[in-house]
């Protein structure tokens, strides 16, 4: 055989192979969501096996303000297990009301910053509202879209989804873009119901199981770190950026 002809042959076989990565990443990249009849609670879209839950509206968010959800969920110990250091800066994606966004905001002071993202303009309005009645000033609300946080690439220490993820309309790019935000080896951290708890008194398409979870960020640049469960209710999940 010519060494002309090896070269050829070479080259070809390149081709082959980058062309076959290329339908992977493209495939992984585009995921194909499934259309049926939607459930009493769903939206009739279907990841992964999954149907995406119905967005709580914010004319229910005095619910994510109840005077109970101390108790019940246990609040007090996610921040905590969060290990947020002064000088990080973060995201509270779905942050609605901002619950947890001024107490994350309390937990990087001197020098951290927090940035709220939501979908609903309704929702901006109230953090707003609720970060000038505490005097939080480190805290920047950004309007969402369904298919984007909003964050800035590289800008994160660590991003949190409380409640949040098995809502998002499109599940696969609002994470690809949270992980882009992101910063090399920073974290990523679900809060779900516990899909495998019946006890647990919320309703089936707003639980997930750890399995689903995992398999769903799979596709995404994250590494499963541990999954925490200190919450009555809730796993929390924590990912980092490969």
């Amino acid at each position: 055989m010519s060494a002309l002809l090896r070269i050829a042959i070479t080259l070809v076989c390149t081709l082959a192979f980058l062309s076959a990565g290329t339908a992977v990443l493209a495939q992984v990249a585009s995921p194909a969501y499934r259309q049926a009849a939607p459930s009493a609670d769903g939206i009739g879209k279907f990841h992964m096996g999954r149907e995406i839950a119905r967005v709580m509206g914010w004319q229910a968010a005095s619910w994510l303000e109840r005077a109970e959800r101390l108790r019940e969920e246990r609040t007090d110990l996610l921040v905590p297990a969060l290990e947020l250091k002064a000088g990080m800066t973060v995201a509270d994606v779905g942050a609605g009301t901002g619950y947890f966004t001024w107490r994350m905001a309390e937990a990087v002071v001197p020098g951290g910053q927090v940035y709220a993202s939501d979908v609903q303009p309704e929702m901006i309005a109230l953090l707003k509202r609720a970060m000038g009645e505490r005097r939080v000033g480190n805290v920047v609300p950004l309007q969402a879209s369904v298919k984007d946080a909003g964050l800035k690439p590289a800008s994160l220490d660590l991003a949190l989804l409380v409640d949040v993820y098995h809502e998002l309309e499109y599940p696969f790019e609002v994470i690809e873009g949270v992980v882009r935000a992101l910063k090399p080896g920073a974290r990523l951290v679900l809060v779900e119901y516990r899909a495998e708890d019946a006890a647990v008194p919320i309703k089936e398409l707003h639980k997930m199981s750890v399995a689903q979870v995992r398999r769903e960020m799979a596709p995404h640049a994250l590494q499963w770190e541990k999954t925490i469960e200190v919450l009555p209710w809730q796993h929390v999940l924590v990912f980092r950026k490969r």
